[in-house]
């Protein structure tokens, strides 16, 4: 629109239900992205940034404000809402000359295009080096199914396949970089809207932690994208000649033009390279975060069965509902051992992405099942001496000084004490068995399988 008298353009007055949408969402917006929570910032100052592990970068990177609890609730989202609500009608009284907000709804959208391709850039390199969802571990893929949570069901069924995980994350960083230019913006939105959807629907279904934060990223990707649904409205729905939006803040002074070019560079670098580079790194050199990096016994890998078990001095048949006798062990690459016995496990939760640079931190192998008793263990290789300690944190006794024997290859005899000083003498015979997964990879995706 052109003013008659000097051709200059003329920008339209904005309705006041426009005014007072915009003023509501300006404020919502704001307080759900700027990191304004006391917690955010504890939580950052707990975390060791000497040396600078990708996992700082992450939680930097997963701002949300959290009123209630250490996870982020629905609830959060009516407190900010009422906070926006009077904030609305304050700026309403105090200001009422302005006739459009087009200026702050540029700013609006640039900030949450930031906001949202930082979220999905953390989420997408630890998925494109496969490392979110990692393969199931030897532990896991002895374990009943019914003593596996349906979120670690998910976790694991999609860690199979890390083709797919990692064109997982390719789609999401793909959706950040075309969030970081205005004019495919709404492009990286649209993508985002069913891709993302999907993983809160998935968050649902699989009973996840996750499903407020990534029904926050949708939110932010809707609010982007409704800026083009009338034009796209007008020219797919209506057939009509529909230019595109070409508003733009005028930056009269170069250090403010020098400046954005300058903070996007460093965006891109720090974010997209640096952060891309150490997930690299982490993925080449302790192939992921999720299992315990610490070297296990050498050459004991695999899953024994129980054939003897000494238990203060009396020998122990097996039996299914015996609630001391072991029914077998799983060795794993790294140091933990598991034990599957009929003593009950209390479930140790981990539904929200949590990266732990300790081994004794990572909780990912034990956390959503049952049926087992997983133990780290230090090697004294000197005494042959094991000494085990439960990892779930509800077991904080549970401690095991056993010494090894090593009679054959096969065979591991395993004696000591338990916790209670009740003496063992346990004989463990690996099982030669086979793994799909592992047949799989030794063969070859396209060739068939013979069991």
């Amino acid at each position: 629109m052109k003013d008659k008298k000097d051709n200059v353009p003329v920008t339209p007055a904005w309705t006041a239900y426009e005014k007072v949408a915009f003023r509501f969402f300006f404020i919502y917006f704001l307080l759900q992205v700027v990191p304004l929570d006391w917690k955010y910032y504890s939580d950052l100052l707990a975390l060791d940034w000497s040396p600078l592990h990708f996992s700082n970068i992450f939680y930097a990177a997963r701002y949300t404000p959290r009123f209630f609890s250490d996870v982020p609730v629905l609830q959060d989202w009516l407190v900010i809402a009422v906070i926006a609500i009077i904030g609305t009608i304050a700026w309403g009284i105090v200001e009422r000359k302005n006739k459009e907000y087009n200026n702050l709804y540029y700013w609006l959208r640039v900030v949450l295009r930031y906001r949202l391709a930082v979220a999905l850039l953390a989420y997408g390199f630890i998925k494109f080096f496969p490392m979110q969802m990692p393969e199931p571990s030897l532990s896991n893929l002895n374990t009943n199914y019914g003593d596996i949570s349906h979120w670690k069901v998910f976790s694991m069924s999609t860690g199979i396949v890390p083709n797919y995980e990692s064109f997982l994350g390719l789609i999401e960083i793909s959706a950040a970089l075309l969030l970081l230019y205005r004019k495919t913006a709404s492009v990286g939105a649209f993508i985002i809207l069913p891709f993302t959807g999907n993983v809160v629907m998935s968050n649902l279904a699989y009973e996840g932690g996750e499903y407020v934060y990534s029904l926050l990223l949708v939110s932010f990707a809707l609010f982007l994208f409704a800026y083009d649904i009338p034009r796209l409205i007008s020219l797919t729905s209506f057939e009509k000649s529909t230019l595109p939006s070409r508003f733009k803040p005028d930056f009269k002074e170069d250090w403010i033009s020098n400046g954005r070019i300058i903070a996007k560079s460093s965006f891109v670098f720090i974010f997209v390279f640096f952060y891309g580079y150490k997930t690299y790194s982490t993925y080449q050199q302790e192939k992921g975060y999720q299992y315990p990096n610490s070297k296990g016994l050498v050459n004991a890998r695999g899953i024994y069965n129980v054939k003897e078990f000494v238990y203060n001095g009396k020998t122990l048949p097996y039996a299914a509902n015996d609630p001391i006798r072991w029914k077998d062990v799983v060795f794993e690459e790294w140091a933990t051992l598991s034990i599957r016995s009929n003593q009950a496990v209390n479930l140790v939760t981990a539904t929200t992405e949590e990266i732990f640079t300790k081994d004794t931190e990572r909780n990912y192998e034990f956390a959503g099942i049952t049926g087992r008793h997983y133990y780290n263990y230090n090697i004294d290789s000197a005494n042959q001496i094991l000494k085990l300690v439960n990892r779930n944190g509800n077991y904080p006794k549970d401690q095991w000084t056993l010494k090894y024997d090593r009679t054959t290859d096969e065979q591991i005899v395993l004696s000591g004490t338990n916790p209670n000083n009740d003496s063992v003498y346990v004989v463990l015979e690996r099982i030669n068995k086979k793994y799909l997964l592992e047949e799989a990879a030794k063969q070859g995706r396209r060739r068939g399988l013979k069991l």
